[in-house]
């Protein structure tokens, strides 16, 4: 079990060092309590993350299930500046401990799932899964992950973990309606511009990382039950807006020059133009919720 702290870097910009350093301290010992008291032991802490180590499936799944349930909680009651979500890769195998650390495929394949996992999402190859035995615990079916270091993609599972959720709203594939909210509008130089039927949203390369998805915390919000919670992240680097796919059932992005549109698997495209941006259904189907798109890094969108 890998486990780390998405996107911790947001966190030493919005608090600073001092304070910044004080809640990943504080999550990363969280992290590894959840390991020792849920039946594993911990090999090592690495900064913002931990590797751990469990005797079967079962027991390392429902240990991560419960360190999630447990920091959704803590995260609540926190100003949104100072939330932190974790990722969590898991894989089962053979592994070697030598001087107290462990290494193996099975060690590097659970770190792979962890830099690939989204914010809040726990990874798991079909192997592991397969192993699991308990009621409690929802799965779904991410297909064929491409795993950096591994000459064939992995086939890779998301272990539900929400207790309040229905994990079947995540496979709904057609025929239902979406409705957009949003969280607000920023405006400044250097703008990508979000258009839902009647409604726009511009936010600016100040803002910094935007998260798309049904979630009631992300940024542009698409009430469509077939969209994952947190669907996709938009970072900006060096002036540039980079997509990046973190669903259950993909992202399709195609632009205005008539190319194929591209296919996203938890990968990253970058933003040009104007275009759109299907979610979780391709453009092929008529009832796709999607999102046009228009990026501008001189702020020459109108209102």
């Amino acid at each position: 079990m890998f486990a780390d702290i998405s996107d911790s870097t947001a966190l030493y910009d919005a608090l600073g060092n001092a304070e910044a350093t004080r809640a990943v301290t504080a999550l990363t010992r969280q992290m590894g309590l959840a390991i020792k008291h849920g039946g594993g032991r911990v090999v090592k802490k690495l900064g913002d993350g931990v590797l751990g180590v469990f005797g079967d499936s079962t027991t390392a799944a429902m240990a991560v299930v419960q360190l999630m349930r447990e920091q959704h909680l803590a995260m609540c009651t926190l100003p949104q500046s100072h939330r932190l979500a974790v990722r969590v890769g898991l894989c089962s195998g053979d592994v070697v401990e030598v001087g107290g650390d462990t290494y193996g495929d099975a060690v590097n394949v659970a770190a792979r799932l962890c830099e690939l996992a989204g914010p809040g999402e726990i990874l798991s190859t079909q192997a592991t899964v397969q192993s699991v035995s308990h009621e409690g615990v929802g799965l779904v079916r991410m297909g064929h992950m491409e795993v950096r270091g591994r000459a064939e993609p992995v086939v890779a599972y998301q272990i539900e973990w929400r207790e309040d959720d229905n994990t079947e709203m995540l496979t709904v594939q057609d025929g239902l309606p979406s409705e957009m909210g949003t969280l607000g509008v920023v405006a400044s130089r250097g703008r990508l511009q979000f258009d839902w039927n009647d409604t726009r949203l511009s936010f600016t390369a100040a803002s910094g990382a935007l998260y798309i998805g049904r979630g009631a915390n992300c940024h542009v919000r698409v009430d469509d039950p077939r969209i994952s919670r947190m669907h996709a992240r938009v970072d900006w680097r060096q002036g540039s807006a980079v997509l990046t796919d973190l669903s259950s059932f993909g992202t399709w992005v195609r632009f205005s020059d008539g190319t194929a549109p591209v296919q996203l698997r938890r990968e990253s495209c970058l933003l040009h133009g104007v275009g759109e941006i299907a979610m979780s259904v391709p453009f092929a189907d008529e009832g796709a919720p999607v999102l046009r798109f228009t990026v501008s890094s001189m702020g020459t969108l109108t209102e």
